[in-house]
């Protein structure tokens, strides 16, 4: 049936998918980077991954709706290759920094109890490079001290748990830091630290 002039409806009242129209020009793909880097910050890949996304979902309507499927796909060809330069260009415009990104993120996630390693595998996977990447990470041996502290207050263990740690509490309190990336020399510290210690270097860490 019909709505009430806010387009096509199906018998349950659901409003049909609008037409997939042509691909997206790289004026639109930009203004869609512009959009998303208002709300989120990104690496140039992840911003590239972003748009081309817009590209493929936009192929998938269109070949859906019936449009050829070899002119669907040069225009999205086409589009893809928009959606590089497009990200290209936020980069020279300032919008993207990969560096600031890199460093602001792994800040951020040291403080929320992340070991360097599952940082550097963060930074990894949202497109940023291996030395970019080793940039940002925190140096200071006692800043990934601090790090699995806030592990184990996260997970409550070690000079956070609720009750005193047995042998087999201790055990799975190691294994957890070590999948958490924490080397066990890090994690053995943390763990045997006095919890009032604990509790000042954290609030110290967050302070600097």
């Amino acid at each position: 049936m019909t709505g009430d002039g806010n387009g096509q409806q199906d018998k349950r009242g659901r409003r049909a998918p609008r037409p997939a129209g042509h691909a997206p020009t790289e004026a639109r793909l930009r203004e869609i980077a512009l959009a998303h880097l208002a709300r989120f910050a990104a690496t140039e890949v992840a911003l590239r991954r972003v748009l081309e996304r817009r590209v493929d979902r936009w192929a998938r309507a269109a070949e859906a709706e019936g449009q050829p499927h070899e002119q669907v796909s040069m225009a999205a060809a086409r589009a893809r290759t928009a959606a590089v330069e497009v990200a290209k260009a936020m980069v020279t415009a300032g919008a993207v920094d990969d560096a600031a990104f890199a460093e602001s993120r792994a800040r951020r996630l040291a403080r929320a109890g992340r070991s360097r390693r599952a940082i550097a595998a963060h930074l990894s996977a949202k497109g940023v490079d291996a030395e970019t990447a080793a940039t940002a990470l925190p140096e200071d041996p006692e800043a990934e001290l601090n790090a699995a502290l806030a592990y184990c207050r996260r997970r409550r263990i070690g000079p956070f748990a609720r009750v005193e740690a047995d042998v087999e509490a201790r055990r799975k309190a190691l294994a957890a830091l070590a999948r958490g990336g924490f080397a066990q020399p890090v994690a053995r510290r943390a763990l045997d630290m006095d919890p009032t210690e604990a509790e000042d270097r954290l609030i110290a860490a967050r302070r600097a």
